[in-house]
């Protein structure tokens, strides 16, 4: 190291060393930061970290002149800030000295002597007690390898293990073990020289970490399986999806295996089943001619075969369990029971199966109504958005924090043009700016939103209440980031439940919250007790199993008639779903307000619900080939080659090409969604005397090659687009 003149590689004490072979240079990452004269006058991707070399280079020659009070050598490039103090040192030197240094605001270093100390009361018991990290003893003694908690009176560390699991979880996990404070604990540590890392946590950054808690049950448990690919396969959206059971989820069936239509959402396996029958608490649903245990015109039994399961890991039996499921749709299990379903699965119940298909398929008819009205508003608001640019930098490894940054910038405008570029998160180098950059970029920030502890739920999402988040102002640039996206071209949310859209459109004061509202198990399972009480002693004997809860919500009173479980439940819900996050809903809609977009919105509820409640329709061959407008030309006859096109486009769809639609979008456009404002300028085909498809993402324009069979133009497509996509993701 050019700083400390030590060949040490040590991460955790010295920081990560680096070498630059074009400057000829080493040098630890904590001996720049503390070094006393030098400072960051670059940005961050210039020289070391903002540092610039010819700083660096000087910083050398002027500690080349000073002596190490420690160890006597020259290089002491860090002094003690107490202004009578001369001394000056080495970081590794001052490491071994026990001298504190500060990571934070201006890097402070402080002397053996004049280091800070942690005060103790006179009346503190000594002794010794157990580190809570390492669990070995550590002794009450105010030395420097000895921390104690600011916020909690008999936790002690070693000052060795505090720095490791500060390094290991991060600014954002670091916190007190034993009591899980943060910001105080946060602030003393960094006081007495702990290096806490402005990064996410260590597990957090692991590839594919929780890759095994991503695995979904995939397989077709029935006796005679119909799917001639094999039990494994599973086509969504067509006969052969695969649904799982809705009680146990570790068995499976392809719809036409059980003779199930596409709008039925529940299924049960023979085993759950069972456990229901032998309870008396089930009641056998509408009897399917292929899913039934009898035998039907001759046909043979078509139901699991009886293999056992492995064990569940949660407590107790699994009657018990499933007997708690909140889903359960037996129509006599409780005169409750059917209420508790989401207002789309009543419809479906109710309806008989030819009903419920002319059903769903009206309301995806006005799905799309009402998403091409969208596409017209938000063209509208578009006119505001001015060509000058503004360029984002990106690293996908980390969305949130670029984005996060890229919006706070203060060059940054949501009426300027958004120009993306990504980052390598190693080298720091830049990928060219395009179209495909900005929709990639817009589509990985809408799903980490939709999975980031802003929100809270499964499908249909409502804000959660983060404190750090608040604090940061955080809901504020989520509402920000999901407005822009939209008016930019990115795709939509589509997570939002129903509560929370109405929330924004109409006002929390002008909402009632349900039961599916509530993501947190326990909260949901103490207002269903409380529902379903069917005696005035049994409620009264809930509310006092939770009046703590309840006295927390401001909803705990006196209960005389059980009639009143009713108006307890909707202000438990309402509390707990709406008033506990007013402070994040005022922020979120302040930000979603960016480009006028929440004013829209309120203008248009039914029509925006179509964006932010519903996800977007999966890419079908009838969608791409309306989204494509040819254009002829004098000499061609567009006949024959729009016939081979509409054909491809269908063979894809069938699974019988080996690129997909999504791929067809993203060689033409950039973006594998068709996002709600749409494409501007809009998707055309020309058919021209060329040897191969051209996609030219500036223009939104395909320009295809007429051939003289379909098997060379289906040939010469799959070439083209499969290298294509390839080479970009290489």
């Amino acid at each position: 190291c050019v700083l400390c003149g030590r060949t040490d590689d040590c991460a955790e004490k010295y920081g990560e060393k680096r070498t630059y072979v074009e400057y000829n240079l080493t040098v630890h990452n904590y001996c720049l930061l503390m070094s006393s004269g030098i400072w960051q006058r670059g940005e961050e991707d210039e020289g070391v970290d903002g540092f610039l070399i010819t700083d660096i280079r000087k910083e050398v020659k002027r500690a080349a002149k000073l002596k190490c009070n420690i160890c006597r050598k020259k290089g002491a490039s860090i002094g003690c800030v107490v202004p009578k103090c001369k001394r000056s040192y080495h970081f590794p030197c001052g490491l071994q000295k026990e001298c504190i240094f500060q990571f934070m605001e201006d890097f402070r270093s402080y002397c053996w002597e004049h280091r800070p100390v942690q005060e103790f009361a006179d009346q503190e018991p000594r002794g010794a007690s157990q580190c809570t990290i390492c669990l070995d003893l550590v002794e009450h003694l105010p030395v420097y390898t000895v921390l104690k908690s600011p916020c909690c009176k008999n936790a002690w560390f070693h000052r060795e293990c505090l720095q490791y699991q500060a390094l290991s979880a991060g600014i954002f996990f670091f916190r007190c073990t034993v009591c899980n404070n943060k910001e105080k604990f946060q602030k003393e540590m960094l006081r007495m020289g702990i290096h806490i890392p402005e990064r996410d946590a260590s597990w957090e950054l692991e590839e594919n970490a929780y890759q095994d808690l991503l695995h979904c049950y995939q397989h077709c448990d029935v006796k005679r399986c119909l799917c001639k690919k094999g039990r494994d396969y599973n086509e969504p959206d067509s006969k052969w999806e695969i649904k799982r059971c809705q009680y146990c989820g570790s068995r499976g069936t392809h719809l036409a295996c059980s003779s199930m239509q596409s709008w039925e959402e529940n299924w049960e396996c023979m085993e759950c089943r069972s456990i229901f029958a032998t309870s008396g608490r089930y009641s056998k649903q509408k009897k399917r001619s292929l899913a039934t245990s009898e035998k039907t015109n001759g046909t043979t039994c078509l139901l699991e075969e009886p293999s056992p399961k492995s064990p569940r890991q949660s407590s107790g039996s699994p009657r018990n369990f499933l007997l708690q499921s909140s889903k359960i749709m037996s129509q006599n299990l409780s005169p409750c029971s059917h209420r508790e379903l989401p207002a789309s699965d009543r419809m479906t119940m109710s309806l008989s199966p030819v009903m419920s298909i002319r059903y769903w398929s009206l309301r995806h008819k006005r799905l799309k109504e009402r998403r091409r009205e969208v596409c017209n508003i938000l063209k509208e608001l578009k006119v505001q958005v001015k060509t000058k640019p503004t360029r984002l930098n990106i690293i996908a490894e980390n969305i949130w924090s670029s984005a996060l940054k890229g919006f706070r910038q203060r060059i940054f405008s949501p009426t300027n043009t958004i120009e993306v570029s990504f980052l390598n998160c190693k080298n720091r180098s830049k990928t060219n700016t395009s179209a495909a950059s900005k929709h990639h970029f817009f589509q990985l920030l809408m799903l980490h939103l939709q999975n980031s502890s802003l929100f809270e739920g499964s499908s249909g999402k409502t804000l959660s209440l983060d404190f750090q988040a608040l604090e940061e102002n955080l809901y504020f640039e989520a509402g920000k980031m999901i407005a822009v996206s939209l008016v930019h071209g990115g795709p939509s949310p589509g997570f939002f439940s129903k509560t929370l859209f109405n929330c924004l459109v109409y006002g929390p004061e002008n909402v009632k919250p349900s039961l599916e509202d509530v993501a947190d198990d326990d909260v949901a399972q103490t207002i269903k007790k409380i529902k379903y009480a069917n005696s005035l002693s049994s409620l009264q004997s809930t509310l006092q199993d939770c009046c703590e809860f309840l006295a927390a919500a401001g909803c705990l009173r006196p209960v005389t008639a059980l009639c009143d479980k009713n108006v307890l439940v909707n202000e438990i819900l309402i509390y707990h779903v709406i008033k506990r996050v007013t402070l994040p809903l005022e922020s979120f809609r302040q930000g979603l307000n960016t480009l006028g977009v929440l004013e829209k919105m309120q203008m248009h509820p039914n029509v925006f619900s179509s964006i932010f409640c519903h996800k977007s329709e999966r890419l079908s061959a009838k969608t791409i080939c309306d989204l494509f407008t040819i254009h002829s030309t004098s000499d061609v006859n567009n006949v024959e080659g729009a016939d081979f096109w509409t054909g491809y486009l269908q063979e894809v769809e069938s699974g019988e090409s080996v690129v997909t639609l999504e791929d067809i979008l993203l060689f033409v456009t950039g973006s594998c969604y068709i996002p709600p404002i749409g494409f501007d300028p809009e998707p055309t085909i020309q058919f021209l005397r060329i040897r191969y498809p051209i996609g030219n993402r500036l223009l939104n324009s395909l320009e295809l090659p007429i051939t003289k069979t379909y098997q060379q133009f289906k040939k010469k497509m799959e070439f083209t687009i499969r290298n294509t996509l390839r080479a970009e993701r290489e």
